[in-house]
């Protein structure tokens, strides 16, 4: 709609408008009458204005633009064309001139109506500068009130209003009227913007630009709004406790409001992630079967009927109860007995699924319960992380080496591991990137140790310690034909082989220094992977090849350790029996003295409790001088040396006292212990000979050195049934209370000497 004095562009290219121009400029000077019609009759409007076309361009598109300013009202008085129908309308009309008051009087209203657009235009800015300054300038009241009400934000209808009122004076207090009621509601909405702008914090101020965004984004094709919906329908869909999914809502909502290019953004999705892949409440189901179970714990591994007697125990308690804690065993024994292979047999043989950590030389606090979220680096600890491989919340975890974790300076990861194995409170565990509580109470922990004395003895306390010991000569024999043959041929494949039994004698004994198989197993592999090689390269396929004992040099080399004790009888030389992590040993003492003053002199890398265990030796023999035919000049007058043999390995334990003794007196009365004799056990100052632990090992690795008689403690006598049937059919065990009885029994030997 336009009212005189004002402008308005159009723009077209079709033939009839092309027309009204054309007739416009041929016949009427330009002049085009403007009517608004908003009827639904035929009949045209009989108001209008009249117009000048001032401005007309042809676009290189093809259309017409043109420029119409409105110049005076006008009433028409006969439509020369029948109806509106017809696409070219001619008109006669007759100009309305408006109804003015004298100039005086216009000039008043003009400033007064300049003064009222003065103070409106503050909070209403509708008017442009050049509008402005068009009516400042002007005293023409009719132009000034249609210019100004071209520019107020008012409705259709009431510009029609202004276009049929030829009163200026009356458009002057209509614009008046509408200026202060414009002003009033631009007032309200600024209290109501004031008013909801306090009321919304930053948050939710946030979330209304992210929405924007969010939509932007979709126009532009941005498919962010999908991985928001993929994680919604994730989360929706975890079988987790409710506090875990409002947690991830949550975060959820966090990751969607921040900007993706930032940092933090990658730490909320990395942490949403973790929350979606841990199995809160996923469990797999126990093999029930307990004689299956049996069957392959049995077909896995030899013997250790304990560990295997544990297992059934617990299924067994389990299914009566429905409500058991996983056991918390830990397998204590020399390295490759079968800790692992176990652990792994134990998972199978129960239907879950197996995590292994190892935890040998962790020392930071973090490794084990993780490091804060607050950095991009951040992770879960091993504990968590082991937990969604595992994708159970039962699996069978295996944490290796506990006996070699350390302290340092970023904490003391021994006692971070008391959460997790306590059954108090592994239900309970906490994890620092996590920060929230995880149950472990269904986890079946199984440790793994290779001494039982370097066990943390916080730890030592929620564990069920089973002792895993080496194995004899037959019963690696039984391991070889049963699992580590079959497993060898498979990984190297090779249908068979014929190993004879002596020269896997002859592997165990003069190729291996063990208490378990698993260099065994590696000289094995070497075997099988010549023979394959010789195989392929002189194409001998259907050839079965024989190793016998003659063979092992060309394939094994030279034999590495003498399978007897090669030590010879001598004065001042005692075998003492050691137990390592590593298995049973024996372990020569020589003594040896020379003119001193009395000093007592230790070499052989002994630990403090051996430097105290030879102290106490000297001491009661310096006591019992007399009773055992000692010089005391030679006690007083020489310096005593005291050499354990390797001595880059070092020594330690309270199990050498009576072994440093007997080697004592032999050196200071000249007389020879035979070599096939060894003595375990600890002194006190008043000759009580006191127990010892690693029987067992001890016993075995004496054999492996061809000892026919051992000492031992007679509170030792109970652990003489875990000794191996055939170690005591070689090996003769001499129980003693007291030291004087080792030397009874040493001097009633007619062959002690030999």
């Amino acid at each position: 709609m336009l009212l005189p004095y004002n402008e308005i562009r159009l723009e077209f290219d079709n033939e009839i408008s092309n027309n009204i121009i054309e007739l416009s400029e041929l016949f009427h000077n330009n002049r085009i009458m403007l009517v608004y019609d908003n009827s639904n009759s035929n009949d045209l409007p009989m108001f209008g204005v009249i117009s000048k076309i001032i401005k007309k361009v042809e676009l290189p598109n093809g259309k017409t633009r043109i420029v119409i300013k409105g110049e005076k009202r006008a009433k028409v008085l006969e439509y020369l064309n029948k109806d509106k129908t017809d696409e070219v309308l001619e008109s006669i009309v007759e100009e309305i001139e408006d109804i003015n008051l004298d100039v005086e009087e216009e000039k008043v209203i003009i400033k007064k109506l300049l003064k009222e657009l003065d103070s409106a235009i503050k909070d209403i800015p509708y008017l442009s500068n050049s509008s402005i300054n068009l009516i400042k300038s002007s005293n023409d009241l009719s132009m000034v009130t249609d210019v100004i009400a071209s520019s107020l934000p008012i409705s259709l209808k009431r510009v029609e209003e202004y276009l049929y009122e030829c009163n200026s004076t009356k458009r002057a207090s209509m614009i008046v009227s509408d200026t202060e009621k414009e002003r009033k509601i631009v007032n309200l909405e600024k209290n109501i913007d004031l008013k909801v702008k306090e009321e919304i914090d930053d948050h939710q101020k946030e979330f209304i630009l992210r929405e924007k965004i969010k939509l932007m984004k979709e126009e532009l094709g941005d498919e962010s709004g999908n991985e928001i919906d993929e994680l919604n329908e994730k989360i929706e869909s975890l079988d987790a406790p409710k506090r875990i999914k409002d947690r991830l809502y949550k975060e959820l909502n966090k990751y969607e409001n921040t900007n993706k290019s930032h940092p933090e953004a990658s730490i909320i999705r990395n942490y949403i992630d973790w929350l979606l892949n841990l199995p809160w409440n996923i469990y797999t189901t126990d093999n029930t079967d307990l004689n299956s179970v049996r069957e392959y714990l049995d077909q896995t591994h030899y013997d250790i009927s304990n560990v295997k007697d544990r297992i059934i125990e617990y299924l067994a308690v389990k299914q009566m109860s429905n409500n058991l804690r996983s056991p918390i065993i830990c397998l204590v024994g020399p390295p490759g007995v079968g800790k692992t292979s176990l652990a792994y047999s134990i998972a199978k043989a129960l239907n879950r699924n197996f995590v292994k950590i190892s935890v040998g030389g962790v020392s930071d606090e973090s490794e084990i319960k993780g490091h804060r979220k607050a950095y991009i680096a951040s992770s879960p600890g091993r504990i968590i992380s082991s937990m969604k491989k595992a994708k159970s919340n039962n699996p069978v975890f295996l944490i290796d080496e506990i006996d070699k974790m350390s302290s340092g300076i970023n904490g003391d990861p021994r006692s971070s591991l008391l959460e997790v194995l306590d059954p108090e409170q592994n239900k309970y565990f906490s994890d620092n990137y996590i920060e929230e509580e995880y149950d472990l109470s269904n986890v079946m922990f199984i440790l793994t140790a290779n001494y039982i004395d370097d066990i943390p003895k916080e730890l030592k306390d929620r564990l069920e310690v089973i002792n895993l010991s080496g194995y004899t000569i037959y019963e690696k024999m039984d391991i070889i034909k049963n699992h580590l043959m079959s497993k060898v041929l498979k990984e190297n494949g090779l249908n068979d082989i014929d190993i004879t039994d002596e020269a896997l004698l002859s592997i165990i004994r003069y190729y291996t220094r063990e208490s378990g198989v698993r260099e065994v197993e590696r000289l094995l592999s070497q075997i099988v992977r010549k023979v394959v090689t010789d195989i392929v390269l002189n194409k001998k396929d259907n050839e079965l090849v024989t190793i016998k004992e003659s063979d092992l040099v060309k394939y094994l080399g030279k034999k590495k350790y003498h399978y007897t004790n090669k030590i010879t009888s001598n004065v001042g030389i005692v075998n003492g029996l050691a137990y390592t992590s590593f298995g049973g040993d024996t372990l020569p003492i020589e003594v040896n003295y020379y003119k001193g003053d009395g000093k007592l002199v230790l070499t052989g890398s002994l630990g403090d409790v051996m430097k105290e265990s030879a102290i106490i030796a000297l001491s009661y023999l310096k006591s019992n001088y007399k009773y055992y035919n000692v010089d005391y000049d030679k006690l007083i007058n020489n310096d005593i040396h005291i050499h354990v043999l390797e001595g880059a390995i070092p020594k330690d334990g309270p199990s050498a006292g009576i072994a440093l003794l007997t080697a004592l007196i032999s050196g200071l009365t000249n007389t020879k212990i035979r070599s096939n004799l060894a003595m375990t056990g600890e002194i006190s100052l008043r000759g009580s000979v006191l127990p010892i632990g690693g029987l067992k090992e001890k016993a075995m690795g004496a054999h492996m050195k061809g000892i026919k008689d051992i000492i031992i403690p007679y509170d030792n006598l109970k652990d003489l049934d875990d000794v191996p049937k055939e170690i005591k059919k070689d090996i003769h065990f001499i129980p003693v209370r007291n030291y004087k009885e080792v030397m009874k029994y040493i001097w009633r030997k007619n062959d002690w000497y030999k």
